[in-house]
C-alpha cells in the first residue's frame, strides 16, 4: 500500500484508498450522466457525460481534501457529528458549483443562461447523486472505524493475555529457585551464596523486561544466560550448556520467556534424573520463511525418563508457550517434540519469521 507522509503531522495520504474511492465517484457520476440524459433528452449525451463526471470529481477532491483536514491521525475516515454533516453539503455544494464551471470552460459557453428548469435537474441529480455516495461512503468510513477498534481492542486483549501469562511464569520459576537456595544454605553456604548473585543479577535483568511482551532475540538468549548460570550453581559439573544466536537474528522480535520453560523442563525431566547430567543446546536459525527454536538435551529422553513425555505435552511451563504462541501466530505457532540423538529430547519452535510480535497491527483503510 503506497502511502505519503504529509507535512507537518503524523498524517499519511493512503493513496490506494483514494483511487479506490475515485474510482467509485466516477462510476456514480457516469450513473448520473445516464439520469441526466434520459431526463434531456434533447441534449447530445456527451454533454451530461462531461459535466456529470466534473462535477462527480470536483465532490470527491473536495470531500477527499476536507476528510484529510478535519481528520486525526488516529481516526481514519469520514469525520463524525457536525463536522462530517458541514463537509457533505460543502462538498456537494462547492462540488457542483466548480464542476459546472468546469465543464461551462470545456464547452464554452456558460450553463447560467440555459434555463431554469435544466438547472433544476441538474441540481436535483446532483444532489442525489452526491447524497447516495456520501451516504455510501459514510457507511464505509463507519464499518471500517468499527473494523479498526475491534482489532485494537484485540491486540490489547492479545497483550493482556502475555502479560497475564508472563505473571503466571515468573513466580513459577521464582518458587523454584527459592526452594533450591534453600536447600543450599543449611548444606553449602558457599554456593549458596554464589546462587543468591546470581538470582539477583537475573531479577535485575527481568526487571527492565516484565513490562514488555516482546523482546530482541538476543535479549531472550541473555536472560536465558543468566537462569542457567543459576541452575549451573545448583547442579555444578552436572549441567553444560551452550548457546548459538546468529548475529542476523539477534535483534529479531519474539515474545518474552518463549525459551526458559523449555531449558527449565529440560532440566527438571532430562538432567535432573540422570546420575552425571547432561548439557543443553539452545539454537535459533531461519529456515525458509520460518524462524525455528530449538532446545536440546542430552538427558534421559523422552522413552526413558518417567514423566518426560508428559511433561512435554502438558507440563506448566510447557503449556504456557504453547499459549503464547497461539495468542501470537495462531495455528501459526506451532512447538513440538522429537527424540535426540544420541540421548535426550530436542523441543522445537516454530513461527512465521516476516510476521513477527510488532508488525501484528493491522491497517485498516477507510
Amino acid at each position: 500500500m503506497r502511502t505519503i507522509a504529509k507535512p507537518g503531522g503524523n498524517r499519511r495520504i493512503d493513496f490506494m484508498r483514494l483511487a479506490n474511492h475515485y474510482l467509485q465517484a466516477l462510476a456514480l457520476s457516469l450513473a448520473a450522466s445516464v439520469v441526466v440524459y434520459v431526463f434531456t433528452p434533447g441534449e447530445p449525451y456527451p454533454v451530461p457525460l462531461v459535466y456529470s463526471l466534473c462535477i462527480g470529481s470536483s465532490i470527491w477532491a473536495i470531500a477527499e481534501a476536507g476528510s484529510c483536514l478535519l481528520n486525526s491521525s488516529t481516526r481514519p475516515g469520514w469525520p463524525p457529528g457536525i463536522k462530517g454533516l458541514a463537509l457533505t453539503l460543502i462538498a456537494i455544494t462547492g462540488g457542483y458549483l466548480l464542476g459546472t464551471f468546469a465543464a461551462d470552460a470545456w464547452f464554452g459557453w456558460s450553463s447560467w443562461q440555459r434555463g431554469l428548469l435544466e438547472q433544476r435537474s441538474s441540481w436535483l441529480v446532483s444532489l442525489l447523486a452526491g447524497g447516495a455516495g456520501f451516504y455510501y461512503f459514510f457507511s464505509r468510513s463507519k464499518q471500517s472505524q468499527l473494523h479498526a477498534q475491534v482489532e485494537q481492542a484485540l491486540r490489547l486483549a492479545a497483550e493482556a493475555r502475555l502479560k497475564l501469562l508472563q505473571t503466571q511464569l515468573e513466580p513459577h520459576m521464582l518458587f523454584n529457585t527459592l526452594a533450591n537456595l534453600r536447600v543450599l544454605i543449611g548444606s553449602d553456604p558457599a554456593r549458596a551464596r554464589h546462587m543468591l548473585d546470581h538470582l539477583i543479577a537475573y531479577l535485575r535483568a527481568t526487571l527492565g523486561a516484565s513490562r514488555a511482551t516482546t523482546h530482541a532475540l538476543q535479549a531472550e538468549f541473555e536472560r536465558l544466560a543468566d537462569y542457567l548460570e543459576l541452575m549451573a550453581v545448583r547442579m555444578g559439573p552436572r549441567l553444560r550448556y551452550t548457546l548459538d544466536l546468529p548475529a542476523e537474528l539477534a535483534n529479531h522480535p519474539v515474545p518474552t520467556l518463549l525459551l526458559q520453560p523449555l531449558v527449565e523442563n529440560s532440566i527438571r525431566h532430562g538432567l535432573e534424573p540422570k546420575v552425571d547430567g547432561g548439557s543443553i543446546h539452545v539454537s535459533a536459525c531461519r529456515e525458509g520463511s520460518s524462524l525455528l527454536l530449538e532446545v536440546a538435551d542430552t538427558g534421559v529422553g523422552m522413552q526413558a525418563g518417567a514423566g518426560a513425555l508428559g511433561s512435554a505435552h502438558g507440563g506448566f511451563g510447557v503449556a504456557q508457550v504453547r499459549e503464547r504462541l497461539h495468542t501470537v501466530y495462531h495455528e501459526h505457532g506451532t512447538i513440538y517434540f522429537v527424540a535426540n540423538s544420541p540421548a535426550g529430547t530436542k523441543a522445537i519452535i516454530r513461527f512465521p519469521f516476516e510476521n513477527s510480535p510488532t508488525n501484528q497491527s493491522r491497517s485498516a483503510s477507510a
